[in-house]
């Protein structure tokens, strides 16, 4: 059955679900994309309702072997100009997906973490998410950041968000679980990261773009290290530093 009306309930919670409230509410979030909504599949996330565009839903049937053609989950299928008021995208692909949110109890890392501590920009937070699972940081804590689930930072993760575990939490709840584990702050004045031996195990620290790490998180960390700069340039974009440091860090591990 073709839904063409806003005013059907199911479209009208997928589009509340663009508002951090209404996440919280249904405890659901939108990972939009088809290659996002396969690697969501892949991952083992808990997809609550996919969503297909008129036109995506007769190009799918037309391609073999596609990863939604015997998906257990339920599915519906919106008109092409309701599928784009539903769609965070400018150019929607006609694919997406209402996920259930991961609820996970903070606990100690199993390895080598990040402690963001105030993110604000959901493009960087997503970004950064992307470049630690790729870097091999499984376990991000969140302190104050933005929320990594809004349809953005989703986005910017490049699935990344579904095979890492987040964990959002206060700052006493976030030092009890990294007792024991050295911080590593990311910050101005530290020493060259290229030249650091960093600890075995430790948490890496990124902080807020335009304000760097707070005075809280500053105190407990034991080392800092710097990306060094020429000094016609005052800084770099935080995503950019921290992809940077978390390779550094750990290119040890990436050595031939």
């Amino acid at each position: 059955m073709l839904i063409t009306s806003r005013s059907n309930p199911t479209v009208k919670k997928l589009i509340a679900l663009q508002q951090k409230k209404y996440r919280a509410l249904y405890g659901e979030y939108l990972a939009e994309g088809e290659k996002m909504v396969s690697e969501c599949m892949a991952a083992g996330g808990e997809i609550v309702l996919l969503v297909f565009s008129e036109s995506a839903q007769s190009r799918l049937k037309e391609k073999k072997g596609n990863a939604f053609s015997e998906a257990p989950m339920p599915a519906i299928t919106l008109s092409d100009d309701l599928f784009a008021k539903v769609s965070g995208e400018k150019t929607p692909q006609g694919v997406l997906a209402a996920v259930r949110l991961p609820v996970r109890s903070i606990r100690p890392p199993r390895g080598s973490c990040l402690l963001l501590d105030g993110v604000s920009d959901p493009g960087n937070l997503g970004a950064i998410i992307r470049t630690a699972n790729a870097a091999g940081y499984a376990e991000i804590y969140l302190l104050g950041c933005t929320d990594p689930y809004s349809p953005k930072a989703v986005r910017a993760s490049m699935s990344g968000i579904f095979y890492t575990a987040l964990y959002e939490g206060t700052a006493e709840e976030i030092f009890s679980a990294l007792s024991g584990v050295p911080l590593v702050a990311a910050d101005l004045g530290g020493e060259n990261v290229f030249s650091f031996a960093p600890p075995e195990k430790f948490c890496l620290v990124i902080g807020n773009e335009g304000h760097g790490i707070g005075a809280q998180v500053k105190e407990r960390a034991e080392y800092t290290v710097t990306v060094p700069m020429r000094r016609t340039q005052e800084s770099l974009n935080a995503a950019v530093s921290a992809g940077i440091v978390m390779y550094a860090l750990r290119r040890g591990d990436f050595e031939q």
